[in-house]
């Protein structure tokens, strides 16, 4: 898929999406979605950053935006697999350069979170206070063999746990996206809700 190829069908499916919401979006609002800094652009990028600029409110729009394109992807991962897989493809394609897009698309709509995400989060309370009962169950069941343990293994260097908090801390920021798409975005949701 080509960068063109790929705007288009993202900026239909926008179209599309917006026309079933009931949301207007005017033609300047789609010419605005193909705006890019580098690379092709079917028009002027100053003439119609200028003219953006004069009727529109650039937060709003990105948030409409967004909330649109949030919209299409969970619609389309509901309804058609082909179209969903064209998606990702369409995003993958886009990612190679810088488009305005992708800006919007990053984007987390303001006030929406991902469906099932109250849900997770509470699972993982749950989840969280299950272990610690577990726990305290299980130190009074064993306390002579923790004992044994204590009495036998060394306790661990503070300077080397300190280590492994600061690397697990670190991993988690440098790694950020990769682990937010391997929990489907609840890692997010979690760290947001702290």
């Amino acid at each position: 898929m080509r960068v063109r190829e790929a705007k288009d069908f993202l900026v239909a499916q926008t179209a599309e999406q917006a026309a079933l919401e009931g949301v207007p979006l005017s033609d300047l609002e789609k010419r605005m979605m193909y705006f890019t800094e580098s690379g092709y652009v079917p028009e002027d990028p100053i003439k119609l950053n200028e003219e953006f600029e004069a009727e529109y409110d650039t937060p709003e729009y990105e948030a409409k935006i967004s909330r649109l394109l949030h919209h299409v992807y969970h619609r389309l991962r509901k309804e058609n697999d082909a179209a969903h897989k064209n998606w990702d493809q369409a995003i993958r394609c886009l990612r190679r350069g810088d488009h305005y897009l992708l800006v919007m698309w990053d984007l987390t709509p303001p006030g929406e979170r991902p469906p099932g995400d109250s849900l997770r989060l509470f699972a993982s309370a749950l989840g969280v206070i299950a272990v610690l009962f577990l726990g305290i169950f299980l130190s009074r069941k064993f306390e002579p063999q923790w004992r044994w343990l204590q009495k036998h293994i060394p306790q661990p260097n503070p300077h080397v746990l300190l280590g492994v908090f600061i690397a697990f801390i670190l991993t988690g920021l440098v790694f950020q996206r990769p682990l937010e798409t391997l929990s489907g975005g609840s890692l997010t949701a979690w760290c947001s809700a702290l």
